[in-house]
C-alpha cells in the first residue's frame, strides 16, 4: 500500500499548496490514502467545514490535528458527525470527537489512523502512550488492519522518537507534526516502522513557522505582542513523507520525504 502524510497545512496559501500539488502526486505515487495534519488549516488557527471539505474534495482521506484543533468553535457541530477528522486521542473521556478511528481504501484496505498529543511543553493531557498502546491492541497491524498510521503531535523531539520506538514493528509509520519544519531523519525504525520526527508544513518558508514575520518579530525582540498572527501569503512549499508498505505485514518498505512548490529544495520519489 502506498500513503502520504502531509504535514500541517497553515491557512490559505497550505491549502493552496496542496490543492496544486496533490492530485498529481496521487497519480504519480498511486496513492492509496493520504492523511493531512488539518489543524491549522483555518487562518491558521482550527478547521472549518468549509475548510475540511475543501480538503477532502483536493485528495485528502483524513484530517489529524492536535493544540489547535478548537480554535475554530464551529468544529463542535460537527466533528462528532465526521469521523474523517481526528482530534488527540488522549484528551479526556467526553471530550467531543474520536482520536482514532479505521478507514477503508478504494481497495478495500483497512487503515487505522491514531491521532495523539505530547505533553512535554504541552497541556497536560493523559498519557500518548497508553493511549496509542490501547488503540494497538484493540487493531492490530495485519491482524484487522493493513496499515497503521500514527500522528505524533509533540513539541520535543524526544517525545516523538520514543513514540515511534514504541510503536516499532506495531505501526506501518509513526510521523511527527507541530513543529512545522521537516526533520531530515527520514527512516525506516530496526522493526520496520516508517518515521519521521517532523512532516514540516504546508506554507510559505518565508516566514516564522509559516506566519508572517512581522508579529512574531515583535513578540520575540520587544515582548510587545501587536495583534493576531497570521500565515504568510508568499507561495508555499507543501511538505510530506510517502510510505510504501509490505502487502502482507503491514510495515514499511520505504519511507522518503516529500517536498514541492514554494521555497525549499523540491524532493518527489522515484517510482
Amino acid at each position: 500500500m502506498r500513503l502520504l502524510f502531509i504535514g500541517d497545512i497553515i491557512g490559505r496559501p497550505g491549502r493552496e499548496a496542496v490543492a496544486r500539488e496533490l492530485p498529481g502526486l496521487r497519480e504519480k505515487l498511486a496513492l492509496d490514502f493520504v492523511v493531512a495534519n488539518g489543524e491549522n488549516a483555518a487562518g491558521g488557527f482550527g478547521i472549518t467545514r468549509n475548510v475540511a471539505n475543501e480538503l477532502f474534495g483536493a485528495g485528502i482521506d483524513v484530517l489529524t490535528s492536535g493544540n489547535h484543533w478548537l480554535d475554530q468553535r464551529e468544529i463542535l457541530s460537527f466533528i462528532d458527525q465526521e469521523d474523517r477528522i481526528l482530534r488527540p486521542q488522549n484528551y479526556p473521556r467526553g471530550t467531543p470527537g474520536r482520536g482514532a478511528s479505521l478507514y477503508h481504501t478504494r481497495n478495500g484496505h483497512r487503515v487505522l489512523v491514531i491521532n495523539v498529543m505530547g505533553r512535554i511543553y504541552m497541556d497536560p493531557l493523559d498519557d500518548p502512550f497508553a493511549a496509542v498502546e490501547a488503540e494497538l491492541s484493540a487493531c492490530a497491524l495485519r491482524d484487522a488492519a493493513d496499515a497503521i498510521v500514527v500522528d505524533m503531535h509533540a513539541e520535543a523531539t524526544s517525545e516523538k522518537m520514543a513514540m515511534g520506538q514504541f510503536c516499532d514493528g506495531r505501526a506501518s509509520c509513526v510521523i511527527g507534526t507541530h513543529s512545522h519544519v521537516p526533520t531530515a531523519d527520514t527512516q525506516i525504525l530496526p522493526h520496520g516502522t516508517g518515521y519521521q520526527t517532523d512532516a514540516g508544513a504546508c506554507a510559505d518558508y518565508d516566514s516564522v513557522i509559516g506566519m508572517d514575520k512581522f508579529e512574531p518579530l515583535q513578540r520575540f525582540t520587544k515582548k510587545m505582542p501587536t495583534g493576531r498572527m497570521t500565515p504568510a501569503t508568499g507561495p508555499a512549499t507543501m511538505c510530506a513523507v510517502f510510505i510504501e508498505t509490505d502487502r502482507t505485514t503491514g510495515l514499511a518498505l520505504r519511507a522518503e520525504p516529500v517536498r514541492l512548490g514554494g521555497r525549499l529544495i523540491p524532493i518527489v520519489p522515484a517510482v
